[in-house]
Formats: structure tokens, sequence, C-alpha cells
């Protein structure tokens, strides 16, 4: 537990941020399924639309340093490489 009144605030600010970044996290991980089931479906313009909006989506969280460079990158070639076919 925190001692100071310094602490205290930092717990506060942690507990914040995390649930700022999990919910990033969970908006990117639905987008990129998205992307791929619509893809699977043959809907290619579902797909291409969805995926901007992951691209997107991971570009902002890597800037705010919620992702780091590379992991981005796989992310989205991943993903891309996963609706390619459709």
């Amino acid at each position: 537990m925190a001692n100071t009144k310094s602490a205290e605030k930092r717990v506060r600010q942690i507990a914040k941020r995390t649930e700022r970044n999990r919910a990033a996290k969970s908006r990117i991980k639905t987008l990129q399924k998205k992307a791929v089931s619509a893809a699977s479906e043959g809907n290619s313009d579902e797909a291409l639309k969805t995926f901007q909006e992951f691209a997107k989506a991971v570009d902002k969280a890597t800037k705010r340093n919620i992702f780091q460079e590379n992991k981005a990158a796989n992310l989205k070639r991943r993903t891309n490489k996963a609706i390619k076919p459709a």
C-alpha cells in the first residue's frame, strides 16, 4: 500500500492509464477480428474499410506508447496478410 501522498496519487494515475490502455487494446482486437471475419465471409469492401480503421487505431496506440513500433507493424502486417486473399 502507498505510504505517501505522492505514492497514492501515482497509484490513482496508474489505474487511470491502465484502464485507458486496456480499452484501446480491446478496441484494436475487436477491429482486427471484424476485418478478418469480413474477409473470410468474402466481403472485401467491409474488410478493407475495417482494416483502415484498425490501422489508424494501431498507429494512434503506438503514438501514445501503448504498443511498440515493431509490435504495431507486426499487427498490421499479419492482419493485412489475413485479409489479402479476399
